[in-house]
């Protein structure tokens, strides 16, 4: 048996992993790359396998970045059948459509620049007739239920605790007699997040592969929805309106629970709420059509009401028309709208409005990525260019941590130490490298457990509970100048860690060299981001 890491090694997008056991190939995730242009790219290369020879796909969430490319594999010969959740399907027919709209609008805003500039025709990934065709081949179970999907294959899907329908998967395999049990955790969510219920126990395992997106950091503790209501308050009382750029899926739903308790309880004054997105629209219907996903406090409520986010003051916008109005309409009042980090949708228009008034306020609510829209406002920005036109920033912008659907460090370390047993290695993916390593570290010293970080095309071949890790082959052999570069970065990567060891030892000697040290390693640094600046 092998497992072959094809997306999500060292970087925290792209999932992909191919299992190869008695003779059947099966791929667990199919995700898109998002972030930078060099990133994307990635999306545009060849499968590292035949989308063919592909027997089946097993999906732990509607995440784009975990499904994304599911289309592409259906136009490039995928013949099979895509196995998730109820939920997580109902998810995708909202989520993989759209991506195909904005892979087609991209692709004319290319080609209309393009022509004039004499060059080729761009093709979008997939078109929505083909994200629509990919939808067929979805076969959907239920948490808990025990699929055989091959002789001596099976799987289970579990709550993962991430979004609405995630799972994490647990895999039995059995092979020359030995039998395997391999766990894929998919995102794990964070305990307590409102509406959905907390991840299921891990169960035992020989093997994990485990995500590591916060690997690195620990979530503050707060009352959240307590400092939601001083925002609300303080914004109302400035007299504008208050803007809250948020995910379409989760976010959204989770802020709509929050603004409903506190304005049944007379918490904060009632004026309108505004959801401004389309998606955010379909998935909150979507929410309000699955009381079965529903934590204990949401089914209390639901039970009572008969609908989790229902409140009068609460309206949906469709059209283009409509959200334009909103910003000519008195205020005060809530405009929720994707996206979450400002960095495209109908949101953009609202900042546009709204960053001048010294009356208004701009709620950011989870992490910001370096370089969105979002990171520069609460970084203080005066200034900010949207859609062409610089913008001075007058509102007051607000920032709540800790509103991540992923688990942090200690609770993913706390999920894996309630096991009975423990697994004979975890493979940390992803995460960005400082998180990965962090989290792998932590995981042999918390649980005395072997782990490895795999790179991009990298394997682990399995055999009962015997393993050992393949390098990656994917380099094309035709390309020996990438086959050397590949080496030589394993290389470096090998030094890195000998020159940390160096430095550790030589600081605990003599703790008045840190600084110097220190010092050196920035410069050198920069010396290595000019290069690649220049590249």
């Amino acid at each position: 048996m092998k497992i072959t890491f094809l997306g999500a090694a060292r970087m925290v997008t792209g999932s992909c992993y191919l299992l190869e056991a008695d003779y059947k190939r099966i791929l667990i995730d199919c995700g898109m790359y998002q972030g930078s242009k060099l990133i994307k790219t990635f999306n545009e290369r060849e499968f590292a396998f035949d989308p063919k020879l592909i027997d089946a796909v097993v999906l732990t969430h509607a995440h784009i970045d975990h499904s994304g490319l599911l289309p592409k594999l259906v136009k490039q010969g995928f013949n099979g059948r895509i196995h998730s959740t109820r939920v997580t399907k109902e998810l995708c027919e909202i989520l993989l459509p759209d991506s195909a709209h904005i892979q087609e609008s991209e692709a004319e805003t290319a080609n209309r620049k393009g022509m004039r500039a004499g060059k080729p025709e761009v093709k979008p990934l997939y078109t929505v007739d083909e994200a629509e065709t990919a939808l067929k081949h979805f076969e959907t179970h239920t948490y808990n239920e025990k699929i055989e999907l091959y002789d001596g294959i099976d799987f289970t899907f579990r709550n993962a605790g991430h979004i609405l329908g995630s799972a994490f998967i647990e895999f039995s395999i059995t092979e020359n007699g030995k039998e395997t049990k391999i766990v894929f955790s998919g995102d794990v969510g964070q305990p307590g997040q409102p509406i959905i219920k907390d991840p299921s126990r891990v169960p035992q395992a020989d093997f994990i592969i485990t995500e590591s997106t916060y690997g690195d950091r620990v979530h503050p503790v707060y009352d959240r929805e307590e400092e939601l209501r001083k925002i609300v308050v303080e914004a109302v009382a400035r007299g504008g309106n208050l803007i809250i750029p948020a995910f379409a899926v989760g976010r959204t739903q989770i802020m709509l629970y929050y603004l409903k308790k506190l304005m049944e309880a007379k918490k904060i004054p009632e004026i309108p709420i505004v959801i401004d997105s389309p998606m955010a629209t379909k998935a909150t219907q979507l929410t309000l059509m699955n009381p079965d996903e529903y934590d204990d406090e949401a089914q209390t409520i639901y039970n009572k009401d008969g609908n989790l986010l229902s409140l009068p003051q609460i309206r949906f916008t469709q059209s283009v028309e409509e959200s334009r109005a909103l910003n000519f309409m008195p205020s005060p009042m809530i405009i929720i709208s994707a996206s979450g980090m400002a960095d495209a949708g109908r949101v953009l228009h609202h900042l546009k409005h709204n960053l001048w008034r010294a009356d208004s306020t701009v709620l950011f609510a989870g992490f910001q990525a370096e370089g969105s829209l979002g990171r520069l406002l609460i970084d203080g920005a005066k200034r900010v260019r949207i859609m062409g036109e610089e913008i001075v920033v007058k509102a007051k912008i607000q920032f709540m941590e800790g509103f991540s659907a992923h688990a942090d460090k200690n609770q993913m370390l706390e999920w894996f130490r309630a096991m009975e047993k423990r697994p004979k290695a975890f493979f940390v993916v992803h995460g960005d490298h400082d998180a990965a390593f962090n989290f792998a570290e932590e995981l042999q010293r918390n649980l005395g457990t072997a782990t490895a970080i795999p790179q991009y095309g990298d394997s682990v071949v399995i055999e009962g509970t015997d393993w050992h890790m393949e390098t990656s082959h994917l380099i094309p052999e035709e390309l020996p100048e990438g086959q050397e570069l590949h080496e030589a970065l394993r290389k470096f990567e090998r030094d890195i860690a000998l020159y940390k060891t160096r430095i550790e030892q030589i600081t605990a000697r003599d703790s008045s060299k840190a600084t110097d040290i220190r010092k050196k390693i920035e410069k050198a640094k920069k010396y290595v981001d000019e290069i690649l600046k220049n590249v």
